[in-house]
C-alpha cells in the first residue's frame, strides 16, 4: 500500500511539472518551434540557441525526466538516428555529435549538433558559449533542408 502511494505521490508531483515544463508546452504547440520530424511518440526540431546550424533537439512527447526513464528507448534510439543522418546529408557533413545533458530543460532530450570545418568548437568537444546567431529565415530554411531527407 505504501509502495503504491508513493508512486501515486511521484506521478502527482510529474504532472505538476509537466504544466510549466517548456517541452511540453512545445509538444502540445502551445510554444512554436522550427519542426524536423514527429510521430506519435517523439518529436525533433531545432535548438533556438544552436551551437552550429542545425543543432537538433529530440524529446519524447510523454514526459519523462531523463533520457534514461524513457519507456521504449529502443524506438527512441531508432529515431535519434534517423533524424542524426537527415542532419548529416542536409547540412553537408559526416560529424554529428550526440549529447544527453538534461541539465537545462527537466525534460529527456538528444542533442543533436553537426561539426565543421572551422565552426569555431575545439576538436572533440563544444563551447556552450559559442552560440550561433540565425536569423528566423535560416532557421526555417535549416528545418526545411532536414525535412527533405526523411
Amino acid at each position: 500500500m505504501r509502495k503504491k502511494l508513493s508512486r501515486q505521490f511521484i506521478d502527482i508531483l510529474a504532472r505538476l511539472k509537466m504544466k510549466d515544463c517548456v517541452f511540453c508546452r512545445i509538444v502540445k504547440k502551445e510554444l512554436p518551434c522550427y519542426e524536423i520530424y514527429e510521430d506519435k511518440d517523439f518529436l525533433a526540431f531545432l535548438d533556438i540557441r544552436p551551437l552550429n546550424p542545425g543543432h537538433t533537439l529530440v524529446i519524447p512527447k510523454k514526459h519523462y525526466r531523463w533520457v534514461w526513464d524513457v519507456r521504449n528507448i529502443k524506438n527512441y534510439a531508432a529515431v535519434v538516428r534517423k533524424v542524426a543522418n537527415a542532419i548529416r546529408k542536409a547540412m553537408k557533413t559526416e560529424w554529428v555529435i550526440s549529447l544527453v545533458i538534461g541539465e537545462a530543460v527537466p525534460h529527456a532530450h538528444i542533442w543533436l549538433v553537426p561539426r565543421y570545418k572551422n565552426d569555431g568548437h575545439p576538436a572533440g568537444w563544444l563551447d556552450m558559449n559559442n552560440v550561433k546567431k540565425l536569423s528566423e529565415k535560416e532557421m526555417r530554411n535549416i528545418a526545411g533542408k532536414i525535412k527533405k531527407f526523411l
